[in-house]
Formats: C-alpha cells, structure tokens, sequence
C-alpha cells in the first residue's frame, strides 16, 4: 500500500458544510436565544446512530459559547449503565476545571461533603469537627434524604455557574446513562421548570439519545418528561438523496451534484445517514476510486468501485451480533442471503425449522436492533448497511451455495407468482453462478422494468443478464451457443433505450452499436434494422447529419425486407428527421404513407406515433389546426395504449393550443388557454414521473414559450431554465438549443436585451 492511499485510511472524512439541517439549527438557535430571557429549558435531540446529534450539538454549543454561555458537557458510555452519576463527573469537572481549593470550597457551600463523596480525587476533603469542638456531628440522613440531598449539591453547582452568565448543560447518549444520573435530570428540569418564573439563574439541559437503542428505563423516563411538557424533542430524519449528493459534491469539492450511479449507490447503502455517507466516501478514497476535487463519481474512469464495508460500520454490527446465540446467527446469515427483506415463509424453509422457532429467533434479532417487523409476513434488516456487514462474513463459496438454495427454494414457493418475484430469482441465479438461469431472469426483469417506466432498473437486470451471457459464451466455447445472438443484439437494444431514456448517450450508443455489430454477424436484419432506428433516433439528439443517415439506412433495409411495418417505421423517422432538417412539407407524405400502412394493418400503436409525427409535420408547417387535431387523435390512443412516452411528446404540443412565444396568439379563449397549460404540466410531471429526463427538458420549455405570452414571465423563466439545466446535464443538443431559444424569446418580451441576445445566440449556435 502506498504512503498517500495509507494517509486517506487515517483522515477522517467530514463534510466541510451541514447539509440538510436547517430547521433544527433554527430550533436549537431558538432555544439558546429563550434561555438568554431568564428562561430555563429542556432539549432533546433524537436520531439513529451517525444521523448527525454530534455535529448539531457542536453547533449549539458553537452559537451559545459566542453568546456568552458557560458550557458544560458529559457523555455516556456503554459501561456508564453500572457507573453512579458518570456523565454528571463530567459535568462537575468542567465546573470546577481550573480552581483553586479554596473557590471550589467557596462554590460548593454547604455541599462539600456530598460533592466529595462523588468526586474524591478532585474535591477537598470536608473538615471534620475535633474531638473539642461543641460542634455535633450531623445526624445520619435516611437513603432518599442523603439521594435529594446530593441532587441539591448537583443543582446548586450548575445554577451557581449561571449566576453571571447563562448555562448550557449538554449530555450526550443517555440510551448507555446510569439510573442516578437519569433521575438527576429529571429532578432538575422539574426544578428549573417550577423556578423558571422566579428568577432562577438562565439554564438549557440539551441531551442526545438514539431511539434504537432506547431502553426500558430509558423509555419511562421520556415518557415522565412528556407527561410533564418537560423538554421539547428534535427528531432528526434521515437526509434526502439530493442532500446526500450536496454532501458528496461539498466533500469531494465539486460545485455540481455528482454522478447520478454514485449519488444512487451510496444513498441505497447509506439510507440518508450523514455518518455512513462520510464512511463510505472514505472507503472510496482509500480505494483511490474518488479523490478531493474529484468530478464526484467519475474517478478511475468512472468504473464501479468495489464496495467495501466501512470498519466502523462493520464493528458496530458485529457487536451486536456478538450478542446473538448461535441459532439467531444463522438466520441472520440465511436472511442476509435473500436480502435486504425476506419473507418468513421463505426464511422458515431455508432454515428448516417449525414457526414458533423461527419467531423466536426473529424476536431475538429484533430484541438486538438488526432486523425489524414490516408485517406479519415480511421482515427488513434495519439497515442496508446491517445487511451488507451481515453478508460480508460470508466465504465467498458459502455465499454462492445459499443463493443457489435460495433461487430453487423461491422459484419452487413462488411458481404461481414469478412474474412478480423476477427480480429477485435474476438477483440469486446470478449469484450462484447459474448463468442460463440467470440470463432468462435477468432480461425478463429488465424488460419489466421498462414497461414500469424504471430505466435504472432496467439498466441494472439487463446489465446482469449480459454479464451472465458472457460467462455462458466463455464456458461453452466449443459448443453450441446457449444464447442466440438475435437475443443478446435484442438485451443491447433493450439497456440502450433505458440508458438513453436516463440521458446517457454514450452508453446508450455503445449498445445500440454492439447490437448492430452482433446482428450484421449473425446476419439478422430485422434486429440489424431495430437497432439502426434506434441510433438515429439517439443521434437527434446531437448530430442530424448522423441521425439522417442511420435512418436512411434502416429504410433502405426495410424495403429490401418487404415487411409493411417495418417500413412504415422507417418512413415515419426518415419524415421526422425531414421536420427537423426544416423541410416539414417533405415529411407529410412520407407520415402520411406510414399513417395508411398501419391503418390498413390495425397497428393502433404504429397509428398513434403516426400521428404524433403528423401533429408535429403540420404544426413547423403552420397548419397549427391540422397539428391539434392530429395531436388529440395521438393523445386518445396513447391513452387508451397507456403509451406514456407518446402521451408526454403529444401533451407538450398540445400546450401549444392556444400559442405560444414561437407562432403568437391564436385565440383569445381563456378556456383553451387554461387547456393548452394543463396540457403542458401533464407532459413535465409524466416525464418525471417515468425519469425521462429528455421528455421532462422538452415538456418544461415548451410550457414556458406558452406561459410567456400569457404574462407568467417568472414562472416561464423557471420552467425553461429548468429544462435548460436538465437538456445540459444529459448532453441533449436539441433540447437544449430549444431551450435557449425560448429564454430568449421570454427575455424580449421582458426587453432584457442583453440576455435575450446571449440566449438566442448559443440557440442559433447549436442549432448550426
């Protein structure tokens, strides 16, 4: 290992910012400010481990150190549980840190003896009265007289450090607190609670506790502090996947967000949790997958890094494993094995036991905060990261043998409900190396995933099939081939219209090559021929010139087939590309060709593209009413076929009803301008809803060229910056040139010259 990759394990990765925790540091502010008032106050901040307490109680005690507050802090500690009063030790050390005897005897006052009794190697030793002294001795004091006795000695210490400047109080992870020091504090915010209103000195008690791992005692004391509105509660939740990806850029050093697959992979793992993010981060580095000023999860050439689970991620697991008798261990195994969630039904057959066993086994995973109970017949690891720590103790050969147990068990369960389990039954065969399986599964899911609309997903299973292809081609060289090339050409095509639905253009073109590569091999033309469409509607997005050509040759290939659809197919494109190459004139014979092949063949989804094409021909030629027409014909059939992607291209146009930016006004009618809007937003948020990214970038801009005339100028700037944005991150040429042009247009309406100029210059740019 090197010296540099050694120095990356030993420095610790902390995100320079706080993300995502606005409205508690408001709420803690909140809370410091009050108490300044003579108030005295109750925290408690709450949360799963690593989700950020430490860092927020930093802050706190950041904000009230600048306004003058003495602060004094102590923590527990697992140990602590058996240790009397060990966080209020801290306490009282930072009290008297720095005195001389002589003023901690002045700031005990009557307590000394109480306070030495806590805390002998740091108090005096209380004079004791001589044989001669007239003085008696005090009377010994009954158990809870001497308990009260010291809480007075505790109270009087803190509240005398507030008798110039305000006091905050913090202690940390009372779920490890002993039982003295939890009544302690309980006593002292009764106290502060009933002497707040009579001057007793400013005071804020802040605590931290993890929920998880919130004990019996623990509970009761929470639920005695609710009863009395003793304390107000900050829960914090886990962060969102676009604050995790705000920390990853802050933390890598990169302005933009990152890379989608890294932002994805670390948000699946980490779950929103600040602490696992940052470890996971660290791995990478020390991996040298990421390094600071990284492009964010583009590192070593933007490979996948290997995963590995972070070391205090793993410990913190394995102790709690450790707790676990051999039984339980077992089935955490077998459970880490499905995955993340696991029916019990399943577990129950894998594990060979009767019910009543397995509930017991599973009430003691519980019992240890690994695994939780989602319904009576589903349960859930508690964290990703539990899972993965779980698997990783696995031998790599164990690992492959429960999965392939797991697949048969599975396939055999779930027989008469495979459809539903494929993702799954891919996930395991692949695993166990059972790659025919695993090929048949894998491009099932994938194709699944496209027909829910989920391309990641998609990409995902598809990937997995390839990769199980490959392993199949490799083992069986000298034989027959187990996979037809027109089905690995068809699994290409099928990753590279989800890459392309994501944006990625070069791995969707990458694909689409590969399959014109394997088809003209095999010398299959019909795939050679879907694959060649796909390309050139993957180049109008960047270059017509190569789009042009791509659809010229699918179309010479089509007639030389003969086959009616595949050519009104190529006829549909070809007249498209003519649209876009400003010659809409030209393509309406072509659409209309392609339009009486499929009616004469009742191909109602060819008919619907068909008409789409129409709406858009007609709408560049300026017959703005043929366009609406064709465009309601399209969107009834997209409806009735739930063709989504259709349904977002011919809603977009349709926003266009009552004018736009580009043609002007056509009509004065407030209700088809209302229509032609909601048109619009239908478009943008179906795109979203099924990641289409570029459908969303060109909903959003042609929604803003409609709004613009109609007065909404801000909400049309927003709209078509936003498109902006997304047609620059996915590299979308034409949307992007669009959306110039309609920020321009917007701009001179407005009269803002200079941007209407600087917008309409980089669209004419692009469109040249």
């Amino acid at each position: 290992m090197s010296t540099g990759t050694a120095g990356l394990f030993d420095r610790p990765v902390v995100c320079p910012v706080l993300v995502g925790r606005a409205s508690v540091v408001d709420a803690l502010h909140r809370l410091i400010d009050g108490v300044e008032g003579d108030r005295c106050r109750m925290a408690l901040m709450t949360g799963d481990a690593g989700i950020g307490k430490s860092r927020l109680v930093a802050e706190a005690r950041a904000y009230a150190t600048a306004r003058g507050f003495v602060v004094l802090e102590g923590a527990c500690f697992p140990q602590d549980r058996a240790c009397p009063y060990a966080p209020m030790l801290d306490v009282l050390r930072a009290c008297f840190a720095g005195q001389s005897p002589e003023a901690m005897v002045s700031a005990m006052g009557p307590f000394t003896r109480e306070l030495y009794s806590l805390l002998p190697d740091l108090v005096p030793r209380p004079t004791e009265p001589s044989a001669s002294s007239q003085q008696p001795p005090p009377p010994p004091l009954e158990t809870e007289q001497e308990r009260r006795r010291l809480f007075d000695a505790l109270a009087h210490c803190l509240i005398g450090q507030g008798a110039e400047r305000p006091v905050l109080v913090v202690v940390e992870d009372l779920h490890w607190c002993d039982d003295g020091s939890l009544d302690f504090l309980l006593y002292l915010a009764r106290r502060a609670a009933a002497a707040g209103a009579r001057g007793m000195a400013p005071l804020l008690l802040l605590g931290t506790y993890r929920v998880e791992d919130a004990d019996p005692r623990l509970r009761h004391w929470l639920a005695q502090l609710d009863r009395e509105h003793l304390a107000q509660e900050l829960a914090l939740a886990p962060l969102t996947r676009e604050e995790i990806a705000a920390m990853i850029a802050a933390i890598v050093g990169r302005r933009g967000p990152p890379a989608t697959e890294l932002r994805d992979t670390i948000y699946g793992l980490a779950e929103g949790n600040p602490f696992y993010t940052e470890e996971l981060l660290k791995a990478l580095m020390a991996a040298g997958y990421l390094s600071d000023g990284d492009d964010a999860g583009r590192g070593n050439g933007g490979a996948t890094p290997e995963w590995r689970i972070p070391r205090g991620v793993q410990d913190a697991v394995q102790q709690r494993i450790a707790r676990l008798g051999s039984p339980a261990r077992e089935v955490l195994s077998l459970a880490a094995v499905v995955g993340r969630r696991f029916d019990f039904g399943l577990l129950r057959r894998l594990a060979h036991v009767d019910e009543a066993t397995l509930l017991g086994l599973i009430k003691e995973l519980i019992a240890a905060q690994l695994v939780v109970e989602e319904s009576p017949e589903q349960f859930a690891f508690r964290h990703a990261l539990t899972r993965e720590a779980t698997y990783s103790e696995l031998l790599a050969r164990e690992r492959m043998a429960l999965h392939r147990t797991v697949a048969q068990v599975a396939e055999e369960i779930y027989a008469e409900s495979s459809e539903r389990r494929l993702d799954d039954l891919a996930y395991h065969y692949h695993q166990a190396g059972v790659w025919e399986k695993a090929v048949d599964y894998a491009q099932r899911a994938g194709e699944r995933a496209l027909r829910l609309y989920a391309p990641r997903a998609a990409v995902e299973q598809l990937t997995r099939a390839l990769d199980a292809a490959e392993h199949l081609t490799t083992s069986t060289r000298s034989a027959p081939p187990l996979v037809s090339a027109s089905r690995l050409a068809s699994i290409h095509r099928e990753r590279g219209l989800a890459y392309e639905t994501l944006g990625d253009f070069r791995h969707a073109r990458a694909d689409y090559e590969a399959a014109i590569e394997i088809a003209q091999t095999a010398s299959d033309q019909r795939a050679e021929w879907e694959a060649l469409l796909d390309l050139g509607v993957l180049w109008t997005g960047r270059d017509y010139g190569q789009a042009g050509a791509y659809f010229q040759r699918a179309l010479d290939l089509a007639r030389a087939l003969g086959e009616p659809t595949l050519l009104a197919h190529s006829l549909n494109r070809v007249g498209n590309w003519r649209v876009n190459t400003a010659q809409p004139r030209e393509a309406l014979p072509l659409h209309r060709e392609a339009l009486s092949i499929f009616e004469e063949l009742d191909e109602r989804r060819g008919i619907a593209a068909t008409l789409d094409f129409l709406g858009m021909a007609s709408y560049l030629g300026a017959d703005l009413a043929g366009s609406i027409h064709n465009y309601e014909r399209a969107v009834a059939l997209f409806r009735e076929l739930d063709d989504r992607p259709g349904l977002v291209s011919s809603l977009a146009m349709l926003a266009n009803r009552g004018g736009s930016s580009e043609h002007g006004s056509r009509t004065s009618d407030a209700a088809e301008l209302a229509a032609g809007v909601r048109d619009g937003e239908r478009a943008a948020q179906l795109a979203r809803a099924i990641d289409w990214r570029a459908g969303e970038a060109f909903a959003l801009f042609i929604l803003a060229t409609v709004l613009g005339p109609l007065g909404a100028y801000a909400r049309a700037l927003e709209l078509a910056g936003r498109g902006l944005r997304i047609a620059e991150e996915i590299e979308h040429l034409q949307w992007t040139a669009g959306a110039h042009c309609a920020l321009g247009e917007i701009y001179l309406d407005l009269l803002a010259l200079p941007a209407a100029r600087r917008h309409l210059e980089r669209g004419l740019e692009l469109a040249q």
